[in-house]
């Protein structure tokens, strides 16, 4: 297998795109696959600052890694969970969140401290609430809460996330599954600020395979962790993502074809029979942040009730 470009020995080979590179000639490549993909969506613009959501996993900070290459105004957000997962998953993801930092001058790392502001990690919120919701939906609950409110509070343009093509087509799956109109008429790369107290949301990465971001860390360098959270195993996601990868195995560019069709047959008029009367918004009481609740958010019930 021999790189596309210069002949040389080829690092991935990506069969959907018929496409082999080197390990000189691919960063590049997703560079550029990256900025196209938020030159055609109108993601942001150069004059944007942008706050990336960051793990500690190969999407987040690749991402960050590409965005500051490309010279956008960049800084990362970590929200410690205090997840421990037996082997201090929390630490061990923030720990490598924090290194890419020290390793880049001229950008920064935000930390929200989930157990010192609030007084309790999302485990023990979970174990609480257990009755009502499970701790993924927990865990997302709190996330968008205080990725909104750091992008809002900083003074941030947009919000960036690392999801990449598996993430979004294992998404679309599940939503078409069960046909979630609502879920299906939000899912795309931009998710509008359309109303005061949300931040713009992008996805740069959603027309890139989960290995081609990892191909990507591997040969730049980037040190991730590997391990997934302690308590995702068995999650419905999983489960669609491992759907779709035996489909992509057989048929290559199976993935992309279905989201990006998904993407062009809703800009076609999908959807647009589909009565839309969003729910009024309301400031919520305690933090701010809108919501359709009389008086408090989700979020901030879920401490109301400690």
């Amino acid at each position: 297998m021999r790189c596309r470009i210069c002949g040389a020995p080829a690092v991935i080979n990506m069969r959907q795109h018929k496409l082999s590179l080197c390990a000189e000639h691919y960063p590049p490549w997703l560079i550029r696959q990256t900025a196209r993909a938020i030159h055609k969506y109108r993601m942001f613009t150069a004059e944007e600052r942008v706050l990336v959501a960051v793990s500690g996993g190969k999407d987040s900070l690749t991402l960050w890694d590409v965005l500051l290459k490309l010279g956008y105004q960049v800084d990362g957000m970590y929200i410690d969970l205090g997840i421990d997962g037996g082997f201090g998953y929390s630490a061990q993801s923030k720990a490598k969140a924090s290194a890419f930092e020290a390793a880049h001058p001229g950008t920064r790392l935000l930390v929200v401290d989930i157990v010192a502001t609030y007084g309790e990690s999302v485990l023990d919120v979970a174990a609480r609430v257990q009755k009502e919701l499970r701790p993924c939906a927990i865990c997302g609950l709190i996330k968008r809460h205080e990725m909104n409110r750091m992008a809002l509070e900083g003074g941030y343009s947009v919000l960036a996330t690392g999801h990449n093509l598996d993430d979004e087509a294992a998404s679309l799956f599940g939503n078409v599954l069960h046909w979630q109109v609502g879920y299906l008429r939000r899912q795309g790369p931009v998710l509008p600020a359309d109303a005061e107290g949300f931040a713009r949301k992008v996805k740069p990465f959603c027309r890139l395979y989960e290995r081609e971001t990892a191909a990507y860390a591997l040969l730049e360098g980037i040190d991730y962790i590997y391990e997934e959270c302690p308590f995702a195993t068995g999650a419905t996601s999983i489960q669609h993502k491992e759907t779709l990868t035996q489909m992509e195995h057989k048929t290559p560019g199976t993935k992309m074809h279905f989201y990006v069709n998904f993407l062009r047959a809703r800009e076609e008029g999908l959807l647009s029979n589909v009565e839309d009367d969003p729910p009024a918004l309301r400031s919520c009481e305690r933090c701010g942040q809108p919501t359709t609740s009389e008086r408090l958010c989700r979020f901030c019930r879920l401490w109301a009730r400690a």
